[in-house]
């Protein structure tokens, strides 16, 4: 009698070696970008610690206190003007890595991938420990924090455009919206474990909120060196298709399409299109169908995410009175909704064929719903939770389909004629654009929110609906290749 084997060796074996290569590449950028998003977070959490509210917190008795409004504020964020300072901070990062990310993309196409992440994340790690040695080192200098987070931005753009490429490189167009999707959750992980490890340390020593997510960054860049594979030719793997007429599945490849013919099964050779050598121009990565509309969408969209990312803490701190660690734990549903938006977008690009149409309904949806959370979502603690919820799945839904499918999309797109070392360039225009918005939103939240939140709110809900109108040319463009299509025309258009 033939012994059957262990179902844990026939689920191995049920995945080709392509399939285990897709797998592993897939789990290790997706701890990377976690890593880096991770690293971020820590700034928002720590906002509510550097000024407080004093009057409710209990001194000391051995302290000579000279001022008893700002005595627990941490020098220069004890002034009035704090917020402005806060702005400053968020500015230095944002700005710098919106700059940084125009040149990143151009240096990602001509580097190996594997030393240019590494590099990033040891040097994002450096850098954002510094920040955290401030407390330990009584460094009350705003310039010196404002310093660290230029070079911080700077260095942290080396990652995003690095790991689309490489998980382009290993992944078809085939359902890439679900599969980018599932991935793009590691933004949302990485806000969350953020949160959570930055609230562990924010009230006895907010240093430490910043030197431990320093430390993991670092880790998983010498992670990065010793095992990341940039194309699966390296390995000897089946490189996939990038165009139309895709049929092969995502975790398992092979050089050839069994088809039936009347009853008999044929092997057909997959046409290989030839690669080009030469990298892209940033003008010509420009003059893809589709990058300059989505880039200029994406700038509105991450306008509004990474308003909240900076800025929800302190929000739910002073309109909830909620203390630091509570209000950074309660900002984490936002991420956890992204997390669900971003995954059912990519579902519904894929199986409607239009990333544009899905896109803008989601921005429809979500700016009724920032209205409806400012004015009734901090009534009581469940609807709280399910707006937070809910803005999170509208906002982040289109912002991460954006930056991942669409991005891989238009980088592979059949107008390159297989050269496939445009998307490294092609994703850094786009979230480089995407990231002129991310400074933007903080900024203007910093000199909005003086005057009150709501003003905040009504300027997101401004971004939300710009965004959709700059969609309407791409969406335009969906419905368009759908006409061309029932009506038999054989028309070139940019499928997305």
């Amino acid at each position: 009698m033939k012994r059957s084997l262990a179902p844990g060796i026939r689920l191995i074996t049920s995945f080709s070696r392509d399939g285990w290569y897709r797998g592993f590449i897939l789990f290790l950028t997706f701890l990377f970008y976690t890593a880096y998003h991770l690293s971020r977070k820590p700034i928002s959490i720590v906002k509510s610690q550097l000024h407080r509210n004093c009057s409710t917190v209990v001194k000391p008795a051995d302290l000579n206190i000279t001022d008893n409004d700002t005595w627990c504020d941490w020098a220069p964020f004890d002034q009035n003007n704090y917020q402005s300072l806060f702005g400053y901070l968020d500015n230095s990062f944002l700005v710098a890595y919106a700059i940084g990310m125009f040149i990143s993309g151009i240096f990602g196409e001509r580097l190996p991938l594997r030393y240019y992440l590494s590099f990033g994340m040891l040097m994002s790690g450096l850098f954002t420990c510094l920040f955290g040695l401030g407390f330990y080192l009584n460094i009350h200098s705003l310039g010196y924090y404002a310093f660290i987070q230029v070079m911080n931005g700077l260095m942290q753009t080396t990652g995003w455009p690095a790991v689309v490429a490489c998980v382009g490189n290993w992944f078809g167009k085939g359902k890439r919206g679900f599969i980018m999707g599932v991935w793009n959750s590691h933004t949302s992980v990485g806000n969350i474990l953020g949160s959570l490890i930055a609230g562990v340390y924010v009230s006895s020593a907010w240093g430490m909120s910043f030197i431990v997510p320093g430390l993991i960054i670092a880790s998983t860049g010498i992670l990065c060196f010793f095992f990341l594979v940039e194309k699966p030719e390296d390995v000897s793997c089946t490189p996939p298709q990038h165009h139309s007429g895709e049929t092969e599945p995502l975790l398992q490849n092979s050089s050839h399409i069994d088809r039936t013919v009347n009853g008999a099964i044929t092997t057909e050779s997959v046409e290989v299109i030839e690669e080009h050598t030469e990298a892209i121009s940033f003008c010509g990565a420009l003059c893809i169908p589709g990058v300059v509309e989505f880039s200029l969408c994406l700038l509105f969209a991450k306008l509004v995410s990474y308003t909240f990312l900076y800025w929800l803490p302190l929000y739910i701190s002073n309109v909830a009175h909620f203390k630091a660690k509570e209000a950074g734990d309660m900002s984490t549903l936002f991420d956890v909704g992204g997390i669900v938006g971003g995954i059912m977008a990519g579902l519904v690009s894929d199986y409607t064929g239009g990333r544009a149409t899905t896109c803008c309904v989601m921005l429809l949806g979500a700016a009724p719903m920032l209205f409806l959370y400012n004015y009734i979502g901090q009534r009581s603690l469940g609807t709280t939770i399910g707006m937070l919820l809910l803005c999170g799945g509208l906002v982040n839904g289109p912002y991460a389909l954006i930056t991942t499918a669409v991005s891989a999309d238009l980088g592979t797109h059949e107008s390159l004629r297989g050269n496939s070392r445009a998307l490294s360039t092609v994703t850094a225009i786009i979230d480089g654009t995407g990231s002129i918005g991310a400074a933007l939103g903080p900024l203007l939240a910093g000199i909005i929110s003086p005057t009150g939140w709501n003003n905040v709110f009504y300027m997101l809900i401004s971004a939300d609906v710009l965004a959709c109108l700059v969609r309407n040319i791409t969406l335009f463009n969906d419905i368009t290749i759908q006409q061309g299509i029932q009506r038999g025309y054989k028309k070139r258009f940019l499928t997305i």
